[in-house]
């Protein structure tokens, strides 16, 4: 059986393998809570074993556009706050409260690629990336512990100022969450190991764990999100730097 030109081209069109883009779009287009509230602990492991921890309470609206972060554990950062608001046409804003020095230090883009608090993300990783501002190519599919994802290679425009080059993130086909990631630094050598879990909550993929292999500094960090509170009513005017001085839970 013979099939006509118009139905070769339209089956051809069917079965064309989606672009990093539109990958990329479906990601940025699931839907996320109006807020979440949640316990956040570090664990961070240096090069000889030892571990340090800390604690922390986050709130956050509009999928971490907004956020607000207190420490409460060790007592040498009890009082420490972080404070980050994410914009679409312009820089985002972040702000940290030092307690110890009485003073709320602006994070500048130049200093995105710092330690966040000594571990192993930085400032930059805190950000969610806009749709727009990267570039997006598709690498050959891949499979992880049974997982089929995607892969992207994701590579930030000239103008953000990124202290990476690219990041390559596996992603689940089947919920389009990213299950890994690699970052590269500017000269295009691989610095970071990420490796993501979720849960699903009232039909929400939530982020509760997260490991952070720094290879340049052989150090790692460990991420567990827990007492998770979704679509709870957040007041709005948290998210100030006038909040970042009381830790509301003494």
């Amino acid at each position: 059986m013979r099939l006509s030109l118009s139905i070769i081209i339209f089956l051809g069109y069917l079965i064309k393998p989606q672009t990093g883009f539109e990958i990329a779009k479906m990601i940025d287009e699931k839907p996320v809570p109006r807020s979440l509230s949640n316990k956040i602990e570090m664990v961070m492991k240096n090069s000889k074993g030892k571990t340090r921890k800390k604690m922390i309470i986050s709130k956050s609206i509009n999928g971490g556009e907004q956020q607000i972060m207190w420490f409460v554990k060790p007592k040498t950062d009890y009082g420490v706050s972080f404070l980050k608001i994410e914009y679409e046409h312009r820089h985002d804003e972040m702000r940290i409260w030092l307690p110890n020095f009485g003073k709320v230090r602006r994070i500048s883009s130049k200093k995105k690629g710092d330690s966040f608090m000594g571990s192993d993300l930085s400032y930059e990783d805190l950000s969610n990336r806009s749709l727009n501002e990267n570039e997006y190519y598709r690498l050959a599919d891949d499979v992880i512990d049974n997982i089929e994802c995607y892969v992207l290679d994701i590579r930030p425009l000239a103008n953000l100022k990124s202290s990476y080059s690219k990041n390559v993130c596996w992603i689940n086909k089947s919920d389009l969450t990213g299950i890994k990631e690699e970052s590269y630094d500017k000269k295009g050598k691989l610095i970071k190991r990420k490796f993501f879990r979720y849960s699903f909550l009232d039909g929400y993929s939530i982020l509760t764990y997260a490991y952070v292999e720094n290879i340049k500094r052989n150090h790692s960090t460990e991420v567990f999100f827990s007492d998770l509170i979704i679509n709870q009513d957040v007041d709005k005017k948290i998210f100030n730097e006038k909040y970042l001085q009381t830790v509301p839970f003494d």
